[in-house]
């Protein structure tokens, strides 16, 4: 790292979400000069005031934002500033049609893009260990690989623009029907009068465990849902995911039913919440108790 200390590379940071805020600040520290834009202002070092203002200031460009439209809108505003030596890293969860349609117009300014959308929480991002799904062309890749290596821990070539976005939405599939089927799991032991902590041990020792489970039970019981990922953003990529199946006539009904849920949720108000708030809709449980970071 003594040498980006020495030679500080110029690197753009666009979103200031749970993620990008804190992937801007893991490079910070990591030595570089880094450049950020929001599209509300954020008291964050080097804001500028447009992404137009970050491309002129930095060559090396990384977006976290909601959606594609999003994405297509930052490019827009920044398309005339680009050039064939800007490298523009998408990290946003969208879908594939709307990451080829920015890799296309970028392109066309003759600066690279990759398509780079990662997983990991809050605490991965501050640790600067998330993980990324990488699409695109391998040389492109290669040229973004320091960047993002400073903020994973892990990067996975996936295949071409589009498909990493793909296999993004097919792994937050899996998440949100397992947080769904964890909350009636907790509700199931608690109602049976069971204490929940039992049912944390048994899932130590049983091959349903997993990471996710390991970390989103116990915050359940706790009745913590501070968003380490967002209910509102989860709900998103099950409907990539609804749209994809239904081009490819597949019918997903585990994750039908788990997008059913969520859009009822979010109904409640609770769509800023952490994705496990799903465990709210079950009064057997204690996470019917108000949300400690309401």
């Amino acid at each position: 790292m003594s040498m980006f200390l020495d030679n500080p590379d110029k690197v753009g940071v666009i979103g200031l979400g749970i993620i990008g805020s804190r992937s801007a600040e893991v490079l910070r520290n990591a030595g570089y000069h880094v450049y950020v834009w929001n599209r509300s202002p954020k008291p964050e070092p080097n804001f500028l005031s447009s992404p137009g203002e970050v491309a002129q200031l930095a060559e090396v460009i990384q977006i976290f934002v909601t959606n594609g439209d999003a994405l297509l809108e930052v490019i827009d505003q920044m398309k005339d500033r680009l050039t064939k030596k800007h490298l523009i890293i998408n990290s946003s969860t969208i879908d594939p049609d709307s990451a080829k349609k920015a890799a296309a117009a970028v392109e066309a300014t003759e600066a690279a893009f990759l398509d780079a959308p990662f997983t990991g929480s809050k605490l991965a991002a501050e640790k600067g260990a998330l993980v990324y799904y990488a699409g695109g062309d391998p040389k492109v890749l290669e040229r973004a690989r320091a960047v993002l290596e400073t903020t994973a821990k892990e990067i996975l070539y996936v295949g071409e623009v589009g498909d990493s976005a793909v296999i993004k939405i097919a792994t937050n599939m899996i998440s949100a029907a397992t947080v769904e089927i964890l909350s009636e799991a907790y509700a199931l032991t608690v109602a049976a009068g069971i204490d929940p902590e039992r049912l944390v041990e048994a899932l130590e020792h049983n091959g349903c465990g997993s990471a996710l489970t390991a970390m989103k039970l116990p915050t359940m019981i706790a009745g913590d849902y501070e968003p380490h990922f967002s209910l509102k953003n989860m709900f998103k990529d099950a409907q990539f995911a609804l749209n994809l199946a239904n081009r490819h006539r597949l019918d997903l009904p585990a994750l039908s039913t788990t997008a059913s849920v969520m859009f009822k949720t979010i109904q409640k108000g609770l769509g800023e919440s952490d994705y496990s708030v799903l465990a709210k809709n079950f009064p057997a449980t204690a996470a019917d108790a108000p949300d400690k970071n309401s």
